[in-house]
């Protein structure tokens, strides 16, 4: 069977009405961001940012009519709308809505939207107290590792929390959190989240295939997020803990921009290069007047299990100067350990499989002073990014 190409793509678009424009969505100029790679499609359907929800089942039938296409192995149609008037800031037209192969939910854009002013913005995500990003200036530093235990460390001391994975090119939650399966929509609009452990979490990863790969732009991963902030029946929480990407890109200004953040953790390990990347990270969420919790200092030693010898593999205390140069509180130290990491993949996180064990102690330790630090769950005001 011949791969399918993006003139097929096109032409299966074409049967797609738009019934409030008369015209099929190909010809009314709505579709952009058309992406075919082996099997995978991905576009975004441009729609008035009035119509919200309305234009839903137009994005529907899109994906229905792509998805009878021979060789199609998953679609994903995504709904944006744009504002008219002056030029926004970057990353800010965008408005929600997500779908995938065999399974849609959620609304289109929304009424409310970025370019109102803090005071006038809506909560995005109501009954949630605090929301806290764990951030890392790079990969590989055991951010996601970081944040599935914290969460469960939260749950431990007695919160109500929640867990979002927004690392949508590579999500890791369902398989650290130990759940599989898709979430449910009993409404056709909201998603219920999935649940281990006594969290709520929810992630790209139980939307799409392990093996499938996300081959979205900037808008369609912005609009994944705001959906799954909006759109998710996370109902009241103390604190929910977001599992950023790594890096300084869309995603990460997208949470920053428009989400109440209560603060940001910055996950590093201990040598020069890491914590030049760490120290980015730091500097965007100043940038963009997010607090700065703490700096955790991730594998930050290696003791050996059959001879207790200690060894700095990856050197020790950067992580704890950096915080004392820039102003910042050092939250602690994880080691480099075994399992740590094996209990992580087994999908039973060391918090709560070996919830005696001075690893999972740490964690508690690191979360109770972040409870503390982001006042029982206070929240903010979401920030405005300001360009120079």
């Amino acid at each position: 069977m011949a791969p399918i190409g993006e003139a097929q793509v096109m032409a299966a678009l074409k049967s797609v009405i738009d019934p409030d424009r008369g015209g099929d969505i190909v010809s009314l100029g709505m579709l952009s961001g058309l992406v075919v790679r082996d099997g995978h499609v991905a576009f975004s359907i441009e729609v008035d940012p009035k119509r919200g929800a309305q234009a839903e089942p137009v994005r529907h039938a899109a994906e229905k009519a792509v998805e009878a296409l021979p060789g199609v192995l998953s679609v994903t149609a995504v709904l944006t709308a744009h504002r008219s008037g002056p030029p926004a800031a970057p990353a800010k037209a965008q408005a929600p809505g997500h779908s995938h192969a065999g399974h849609s939910h959620g609304p289109g854009g929304h009424g409310h939207g970025p370019a109102q002013g803090a005071s006038e913005q809506k909560p995005l995500v109501p009954g949630v107290k605090a929301i806290v990003a764990v951030a890392s200036g790079k990969g590989g530093v055991g951010k996601s590792t970081t944040s599935v235990n914290l969460a469960l460390a939260l749950a431990a001391n007695g919160q109500r929390v929640g867990l979002l994975d927004a690392d949508i090119y590579g999500p890791s939650m369902p398989r650290m959190m130990g759940i599989s399966g898709r979430p449910s929509s009993p409404d056709g609009k909201r998603l219920e989240p999935m649940e281990n452990y006594g969290i709520k979490v929810m992630s790209m990863g139980f939307l799409v295939a392990e093996d499938t790969p996300m081959i979205w732009r900037g808008p369609m991963v912005m609009s994944a997020l705001q959906q799954m902030l909006r759109d998710v029946n996370w109902g009241d929480l103390d604190v929910l803990v977001v599992d950023m990407p790594p890096g300084t890109g869309d995603a990460q200004l997208t949470m920053a921009q428009q989400v109440p953040l209560a603060g940001a953790v910055i996950v590093s390990t201990p040598q020069d290069i890491a914590l030049l990347d760490a120290r980015k990270g730091l500097n965007m969420f100043r940038r963009v007047d997010v607090p700065v919790l703490g700096i955790i200092e991730n594998m930050s030693y290696f003791c050996c299990p059959n001879c207790g010898h200690r060894t700095e593999i990856f050197s020790h205390g950067g992580a704890r100067k950096e915080a004392s140069d820039l102003g910042m509180e050092f939250l602690g130290e994880i080691p480099l350990h075994l399992s740590i990491r094996e209990t992580s993949d087994l999908g039973q996180p060391i918090v709560v499989s070996q919830p005696d064990s001075e690893h999972a102690q740490s964690y508690r330790r690191i979360a109770a002073r972040l409870w503390e630090k982001i006042g029982g769950g206070g929240g903010r005001a979401a920030p405005k990014i300001v360009i120079q």
